[in-house]
């Protein structure tokens, strides 16, 4: 049997602590790793419950007549797409009647936009609005009375 030679030893030594710093460098980037992914879970709860408290709140001033159906619908529909759940979820399937709303009436400025416009064009914008919460309005309460139903279970 022959000797291993010295320079030998030290290369399969230097190998062995290289191995070693890199594992060392893995697992300390693995942990980093599970650590934002915690945090990013914990920021996506977080936003999932202030948009479930949201469109409970708006659902049920809605139901109560406390907010125009219109405003409602379109703040509900934007954040049920900002919702976790939104691509598992047909948002708009189970609830036709405000994302109908939704898009007959999203083209349609708001704050310092709409008091850009011309007064005689902002009410007639007013009355074509006022005209699809009159046609849609028993769909928007139902669906309303839904969500505050199914958002209160989360």
């Amino acid at each position: 049997m022959t000797e291993i030679p010295l320079w030998a030893w030290l290369l399969i030594a230097l190998g062995v602590g290289i191995i070693v710093v890199l594992a060392y460098i893995a697992g300390r980037l693995l942990a980093q790793l599970r650590q934002q992914r915690q945090a990013q879970q914990q920021a996506a709860n977080k936003r999932d419950s202030h948009v479930v408290e949201s469109v409970v709140t708006i659902a049920m001033a809605m139901e109560q007549g406390q907010c125009e159906l219109s405003e409602g619908a379109l703040r509900i529909a934007v954040l049920l797409d900002h919702h976790s759940s939104a691509s598992n979820q047909d948002y708009v399937a189970r609830y036709p009647a405000i994302y109908d709303m939704y898009e007959r009436i999203k083209h349609m400025p708001t704050h310092s936009a709409r008091k850009q416009r011309p007064k005689a064009e902002i009410r007639a914008m007013d009355k074509q609005r006022e005209g699809y919460e009159r046609e849609l309005e028993q769909a928007l309460v139902a669906e309303a009375r839904a969500l505050v139903k199914a958002f209160r279970s989360l």
